[in-house]
């Protein structure tokens, strides 16, 4: 039996820190995120942003920036199908367990291997760029702290599914907790059973959840998605200027206000 098909324990006591932990903070971050962003977009939209620093350095942003963001979209991707999709959908469609786990491994180790390099990248960037250093506020320091500290836990989890023998797999425990946290029917056995690699990772994801609406990361909720559905923009040349004095082509444009025209482009005598 490999490490990912180790059942959950048959027996789980619950306890009152679990009932708090799976039970009653899911909720408490649930409504910090939302609240939250509603305030923030009502009485902050000026500061929904990400508050590019691309003019005072672009070399290395051009690098880390795709980086973590396209390494953060797979890992989003991931994300939902292990949590949301149940497994015996998987299993109906022909997805058994090695398949999904030798993509998940495969897969999500290379996109949270972007993502770490592209968010160290960025930090590094930060830190030694003299002008963002400068325009780096105690509440970014704050969001890289926590966004760093949930992709670290991320690939923790993913390197202890691998070499430890006694993990519990996470599609039989995270998955149906997650799943109950949006039904209001939290299945807080399911979590209490879950490894502690797992328990740690969560804890960090919720903790970035209740931070969200306050830092920059608000601007995940407004990107600019249209932009890859808008259609081409076509630019059209005036063509050549004509000379002052001379007629001026039908469909072209006309000089206004120059010296030997008037503002309605009327020649002058």
């Amino acid at each position: 039996m490999r490490p990912a098909d180790v059942p959950p324990p048959a027996n789980v006591q619950v306890g009152l820190d679990d009932v708090m932990l799976w039970g009653v903070l899911p909720y408490v971050v649930l409504a910090v995120l939302i609240l939250g962003s509603v305030w923030r977009y009502r009485y902050d939209q000026f500061g929904w942003t990400t508050r590019s620093s691309q003019l005072y350095e672009s070399r290395l942003l051009r690098i880390a920036s795709p980086l973590f963001h396209f390494g953060i979209l797979a890992v989003i991707v991931g994300h939902f199908v292990g949590l949301v999709i149940p497994k015996t959908w998987m299993d109906d469609v022909g997805i058994n367990e090695d398949r999904y786990h030798f993509f998940a491994l495969s897969v999500g180790s290379i996109a949270g291997f972007a993502t770490l390099v592209g968010i160290v990248l960025l930090i590094y960037r930060r830190r030694t760029t003299g002008p963002v250093f400068m325009a780096t506020t105690r509440n970014d320091k704050v969001m890289y702290l926590f966004l760093l500290a949930a992709i670290l836990a991320g690939l923790a989890t993913t390197v202890f599914s691998v070499f430890d023998a006694g993990i519990v797999n996470y599609r039989d425990t995270v998955s149906p907790w997650f799943r109950s946290i949006f039904i209001f029917q939290p299945d807080i056995t399911a979590m209490t059973a879950a490894s502690l690699s797992f328990k740690i990772h969560t804890l960090w994801g919720l903790a970035l959840f209740a931070l969200w609406p306050f830092t920059r990361l608000v601007h995940a909720f407004t990107a600019p998605l249209q932009y890859l559905f808008r259609p081409y923009i076509v630019y059209r040349s005036r063509g050549k200027r004509p000379a002052p004095g001379s007629a001026t082509p039908r469909g072209s444009w006309a000089p206004v206000g120059t010296p030997d025209r008037d503002r309605k482009g009327t020649p002058r005598t």
